[in-house]
């Protein structure tokens, strides 16, 4: 048996055995070029980082052109860092899943990792430090969407934000509080340039780190804890540039069949963490082998040539087209759909949905239908062969150990973008209606009767994590399937209205009466879920 900390430099024999791709560089010699010139901090070392981020590194550095490594700081979830990187010397596995099999390579590019918010001081300092060197070219996250809020469904702050505002910088408990915090202490030492690059999976993320930051740090200003001068630092995208980007693998959680396969591998260390704070995360991540990951080249303190391990550089109208194409029609709002139906039909995995002839039509109406009709074509990617490209090959592959249940996490937060973009497309385009779409209004009725946490079999079951869960379920908490006499529109009008969730008010753009009717035939009886689905690809669709 082999484990991930046996030493791969100078005995790879066991590894090849095993069948893992070793580094071709020294990780020790990495981790002291990183202490004494880091270049590239990551927030949020889970299995998007460990898949996709930390591989672009270490084929640079493989190829002589990063002498760095990265540095990932965690500031949520302090077993990812204690129990997963720490006991491993920050080397995990990246398992690639094509449908013939694995590729496994042993990832060695990460030099630290850290533990960092305001309840552990080291961890900070540390990184206050990090940020402090003028070397530190950028900082990229993939922290999710949730990590970037500082705002209720009401637009109020959070308790956290208003707190962070208000207090010394060191006390921060926000995300964005501690980002900021970082920031600040870069520029006391000296406004050095940065770039701080989202990645998370979401539309002009760059813009929603930007616009989170300046609020805290306004915020200091206006209580006296900083000067403005720090606001107009964040402000020159000479000196802090906020660059938008559009990332894209399908990167489920850890799989138990998986963790198996490598055992059986000769593979020693594979054991699944579950941590106290529910994050699924082990010595390896598995992850399929298409991906995309496109970046506003804007950079003040210089980068690493990340176009030659495929990263595509371009400019923000091409990101946001790349983005838009994907995150609001091509991928994400298919995605979205089959975890919302996916739950309610009892589904466990994405690839078993993906064949299911309704389901399968269902996405075909959806993202070819109604989604591409409103899609720039950003040049880069072609939107057709995109969605082709999801329907015929990711999705079905019986090797991403994908759920339903894992896609469904935080839809509150997803729908708005998935659904919402599109819809104002729609809405801003003369020749258009959204009053004519069918395949929305039915997915969006689909997650109204998800909220329900009842399947279509008349089973309770427990929904996905999402912040507003509990809010958004009491609204629909007492309908029964078979109430006749349930007041459909009361029970949905607050959750139907909310522009914070949509964008829109779907009854003003005319999808409201819509998405009740819809969501009427889903409560008839048990299977009218199933029903409601099979009748609308049937009647009104055309894939």
């Amino acid at each position: 048996m082999v484990k991930l900390t046996d030493d791969y430099l100078n005995d790879p024999t066991p590894f090849k055995k095993a069948g893992v791709t070793v580094p071709h560089f020294d990780q020790n010699k990495l981790i002291e070029h990183t202490k004494e010139a880091p270049v590239w901090v990551h927030f949020g070392g889970g299995n998007l980082f460990r898949c996709f981020h930390s591989v672009i590194a270490q084929e640079l550095i493989n190829k002589g052109e990063m002498d760095s490594g990265i540095i990932v700081a965690d500031t949520y979830d302090d077993e990812v860092i204690n129990n997963v990187y720490k006991p491993y010397e920050n080397r995990f596995l990246s398992v690639v899943m094509k449908k013939d099999g694995f590729d496994k390579e042993l990832v060695a590019s990460v030099a630290d990792s850290i533990y960092a918010n305001s309840k552990n001081k080291p961890g900070l300092k540390a990184l206050k430090e990090i940020f402090s060197n003028p070397s530190l070219q950028f900082a990229t996250f993939s922290i999710t969407e949730k990590g970037y809020s500082l705002t209720d469904m009401n637009g109020n702050l959070t308790e956290g934000a208003d707190h962070d505002i208000k207090n010394d910088p060191d006390t921060a408990v926000t995300n964005m509080g501690v980002i900021a915090n970082l920031l600040l202490a870069r520029y006391k030492a000296g406004a050095f340039p940065i770039a701080m690059v989202s990645t998370d999976n979401f539309s002009q993320n760059g813009k929603r780190l930007e616009e989170a930051v300046l609020l805290i740090a306004n915020g200091w200003v206006k209580n006296g804890l900083v000067d403005q001068a720090f606001v107009e630092y964040l402000s020159d995208p000479t000196q802090v540039s906020f660059p938008w980007s559009m990332i894209d693998r399908i990167t489920p959680n850890p799989s138990e069949e998986v963790s198996k396969e490598l055992v059986a591998d000769g593979i020693e260390d594979a054991a699944i963490i579950h941590t106290d704070k529910h994050t699924n995360i082990a010595p390896f991540g598995n992850t399929e082998e298409t991906h995309y990951l496109v970046i506003e080249d804007s950079f003040p303190n210089g980068r690493p040539k990340l176009e030659d391990a495929g990263v595509l550089m371009t400019d923000r109208e091409t990101v946001n087209d790349a983005d838009q194409m994907k995150v609001t029609a091509c991928l994400n709002p298919l995605h979205t759909s089959l975890a919302i139906f996916g739950c309610l039909l009892d589904f466990h995995a994405i690839s078993d949905e993906a064949t299911d002839t309704d389901l399968l039509k269902m996405i075909k109406n959806l993202g070819y239908g109604e989604d591409l009709p409103v899609v720039k074509d950003p040049g880069i990617i072609n939107p057709k062969e995109f969605i082709d490209t999801l329907i015929e090959k990711r999705l079905p592959n019986k090797n991403i150990p994908d759920t339903p249940q894992r896609i469904a996490t935080d839809t509150s937060q997803k729908v708005g973008i998935r659904y919402g973009v599109t819809l104002q497309h729609y809405v801003d385009d003369p020749q258009l209606d959204p009053a004519q779409l069918e395949f929305i209004p039915m997915i969006i009725a689909g997650w109204c009767r998800y909220l329900m946490a009842v399947d279509d079999k008349g089973n309770s079951f427990i929904p996905s994590p999402d912040p507003l869960y509990e809010q958004l379920h009491d609204y629909v908490k007492d309908i029964r399937l078979g109430d006749a006499d349930v007041d459909v529109h009361a029970k949905l009008q607050p959750i139907l209205s909310n522009k914070s969730i949509f964008g829109n008010d779907l009854y003003e753009i005319g999808l409201g009466d819509k998405v009740e009717d819809y969501f009427k035939q889903m409560i008839t009886k048990p299977g009218a879920v199933r029903e409601t689905i099979h009748r609308t690809v049937t009647e009104k669709g055309k894939y």
